[in-house]
């Protein structure tokens, strides 16, 4: 689980305001700190922001019977046929079992061991970093603001001021949530984390589709939201094998802690130029 620190005052005290809504089951709040962080035109963007997330939660809820994420998991609706977000959701997720060796994929065996639509491990990292893409657009014209989502833990940033203090990310340790492991200074990109501290065993193995425990968590650090919500929960169902495979990723960056509390850091590969 991953959260935010109240960075130190900065050289300019700018005005900072939060916002938080309930959406995709869990509480999300947006942090805007700027010139005109505390007026209207701030708020009616936060507040789209918020819109675009409950239509994605809208299309892909599985608890919501008919959404069209349902329709395709329950075999009502084919995804050929589906909405042109749903079929690049499902291409994303694809991509993401390619890229993780197997570790990620949104077709999970069902009780009966036949492969069933779930592409929550990918949505809710997306839709989020989505929703906030769009939210630094409306932003733009208001001058320039910095800005953190937190999903449930799971953070994106960005600061369009050179005047600011960076945004401080604290990665707590599951074993015991009251402590810190790590803190990140932050000025753009995502951290997102994988466990069972939260939400209990929720990960399910793509291959068996039984509950995966090998660690307590998996923390990613990388420049967007998606990836690192998908190589968290990668790198959880990979166990403490993930290391290996974390080393290989470019431009991101792991702690994992594992059932015994041991913390193992991993540093992927750097992009050339």
């Amino acid at each position: 689980m991953t959260g935010v620190l109240r960075p130190a005052p900065g050289p300019q005290d700018l005005p900072r305001r939060a916002f938080v809504a309930q959406v995709m089951g869990l509480p999300i709040s947006v942090h805007v700190r700027g010139p005109r962080a505390a007026s209207a035109e701030v708020a009616e963007a936060v507040a789209t922001a918020f819109d675009d997330l409950r239509e994605d939660e809208a299309m892909f809820s599985l608890w919501r019977p008919d959404s069209p994420a349902s329709r395709i998991r329950d075999g009502r609706d084919r995804l050929a046929d589906a909405h042109p977000r749903v079929r690049h959701v499902a291409a994303l997720c694809e991509l993401a079992g390619h890229r993780t060796g197997g570790a990620f994929s949104a077709w999970i065996p069902g009780p009966d061991g036949r492969p069933r639509f779930d592409p929550t491990g990918l949505v809710k990292g997306w839709a989020v970093e989505e929703a906030f893409t769009g939210l630094q657009e409306r932003l733009r014209p208001l001058g320039a603001h910095d800005a953190l989502v937190c999903a449930g833990g799971d953070i994106a940033v960005a600061c369009r001021r050179t005047d600011t203090p960076d945004w401080v990310v604290a990665i707590e340790d599951p074993h015991d949530r009251t402590r810190l492991l790590r803190t990140l200074a932050l000025r753009s990109g995502a951290v997102a984390t994988s466990g069972t501290a939260a939400r209990g065993a929720h990960i399910l193995d793509p291959e068996t589709g039984a509950p995966v425990s090998g660690l307590a968590s998996a923390t990613v650090i990388g420049p967007g939201l998606t990836w690192a919500d998908v190589y968290a929960t990668a790198a959880f169902v990979r166990g403490r094998a993930a290391i290996g495979w974390l080393a290989t990723v470019p431009d991101h960056a792991a702690l994992l802690v594992a059932a015994d509390g041991t913390t193992t850091t991993v540093e992927g590969l750097r992009k050339a130029g």
